[in-house]
């Protein structure tokens, strides 16, 4: 089988924030407690964090890490977690039916960011939480001044404000298993208070409110009365199918949201003359259909399948730099994530090499990618609504983005088509680069290939192409592929 792509380097759709590469931790499962943080593992520090598991987090460069939930944070009730930790109270937790001991709270949590080198991102409680938590987190995290709760962040050894600048205005609230659920004008309206509160102990802050999937009359309502204070719309996907093609086309449901989403925040930032730019917080994303919560840990296991989804969707982040101000995989260990931990060692999930070449290589500024290939066409129309008029999907999805300087080109292919690999002509535009150039492929000889402990039949090749600005390149079936190409 043939393709074409062809890049045009004067081509700029946008510039890239980092943020899109963001990670999400929850207490949901081993996470946090037996992920991240285990207090007295020989592999940990003195502080409770797995020191293997830093290390495999920072090959990802988060630059935003997303905390402390997800459907945890409508119960959580941030007090429980600061001071001396053999004072913290061990509490009932209803989301995920579980006990939390709090032994991983607020300072811990700004700690492990540092560490990790990305910047908090805190969701408030506003399902069971009140007007009064939400601006003392805020002042906690930031006040400078002789204050209550910035001095009880003195007491705690943190003389300096931590300067946490993004804050998530609750999270889910549209769905009836959060607590505190709320109709979106109920919802809407408590979080314009909790906002303006939240602005006035700190108006350097940036909110992000609590979407859906930018197609309903959630979006629309909360926007309305949410969009001249926030500066971030969130919106949530998780995709996933045992069926191989429904699973690696599923992702281009995401790029339908980004533009519902863009269009909606466009209209009413006409409508009501709103001159600071909002952008979407995609701050839950991933692939997840095997474990569900009942009865589980969410310890989903990943496909090289299921790998070529991740990257479909940072494909899709890339494709709309002008909407998208952040994205924050869920979650980044144990629970539906690229780190897997045991007592002795970890490994990483087939899901971790997309997100680790994408981290490492992608340059700054989006261009148009022009592809030609052959379509795949489903016999039936989709029952999966994520599918339903999408398509026909080309085999091949490309993004393509370049540096600031010029000097550096990044192609991000996947062949999608799961038996043939694709001979593809690519058209750089007389962008000129030198040869060889290095590509990165993640494959494996089954798309149901998994990792374990020990044995990782999904990771990284490395090899050496002859490139030129017009070249020929076979991308094997059911790979992806990071090309970094420079003059």
């Amino acid at each position: 089988m043939s393709a074409r792509i062809k890049i045009d380097p004067d081509r700029w759709l946008g510039r890239i924030t980092p943020l899109i590469y963001g990670q999400f931790i929850e207490h949901l499962g081993r996470c946090i407690y037996g992920g991240i943080y285990e207090e007295g593992s020989p592999l940990s520090d003195g502080r409770g964090f797995r020191r293997d598991v830093l290390e495999a987090a920072k090959g990802l460069r988060p630059p935003v890490l997303r905390w402390p939930g997800g459907n945890f944070v409508s119960g959580y009730h941030w007090e429980d977690g600061i001071g001396p930790k053999e004072r913290r109270p061990r509490r009932l937790e209803l989301a995920w039916h579980a006990e939390e001991s709090n032994r991983f709270g607020t300072d811990e949590f700004i700690a492990y960011c540092r560490d990790l080198g990305a910047e908090p991102y805190i969701c408030i409680n506003l399902g069971t939480g009140t007007l009064d938590e939400a601006r003392n987190w805020v002042e906690y995290c930031n006040g400078s001044g002789n204050t209550l709760y910035a001095n009880l962040r003195r007491q705690s050894g943190h003389a300096e404000p931590y300067g946490v600048k993004y804050w998530g205005l609750g999270n889910e609230m549209y769905g009836p298993w959060q607590m505190g659920h709320k109709p979106a004008e109920e919802y809407a309206r408590y979080a314009r208070e909790a906002a303006k509160l939240m602005k006035w102990v700190d108006p350097s802050i940036q909110l992000i409110s609590c979407g859906l999937d930018g197609l309903s009359e959630w979006d629309r309502i909360v926007l309305e009365v949410l969009a001249p204070i926030v500066d971030f719309h969130s919106i949530h996907l998780y995709t996933g199918s045992s069926d191989y093609y429904a699973n690696v086309f599923q992702p281009h449901h995401a790029g339908r949201m980004i533009e519902a989403t863009q269009v909606l925040i466009d209209t009413i930032r006409f409508q009501q003359g709103i001159e600071h730019p909002i952008r979407i917080a995609f701050d839950e994303w991933n692939v997840w259909f095997r474990e569900k919560a009942e009865g589980g840990r969410l310890e989903e296991r990943y496909t090289l399948a299921d790998a070529l989804a991740v990257a479909a969707y940072l494909n899709e982040f890339q494709r709309h730099p002008r909407a998208m101000g952040m994205a924050n995989l869920a979650q980044m260990v144990n629970v539906i994530a690229p780190i897997f931990t045991r007592p002795d060692g970890l490994f990483r999930q087939t899901i971790y090499y997309p997100l680790l070449l994408y981290a490492t290589h992608r340059q700054p500024i989006a261009l148009e990618a022009w592809v030609a290939c052959d379509t795949h066409t489903f016999p039936e129309a989709p029952k999966d609504r994520r599918l339903r008029g999408l398509g026909p999907f080309p085999y091949l999805d490309v993004s393509a983005t370049l540096s600031e300087a010029g000097d550096t080109l990044t192609l991000a292919a996947i062949n999608r088509h799961q038996e043939a690999a694709l001979t593809t002509e690519i058209d750089l535009g007389g962008w000129q680069p030198a040869s060889p150039a290095m590509a990165y492929t993640v494959n494996a000889d089954d798309v149901d290939a998994t990792n374990d402990f020990g044995h990782e039949r999904v990771g990284v090749a490395e090899s050496q192409v002859d490139v030129a600005a017009h070249f020929t390149y076979q991308f094997p079936a059911h790979s992806l592929t990071v090309m970094t190409l420079r003059r």
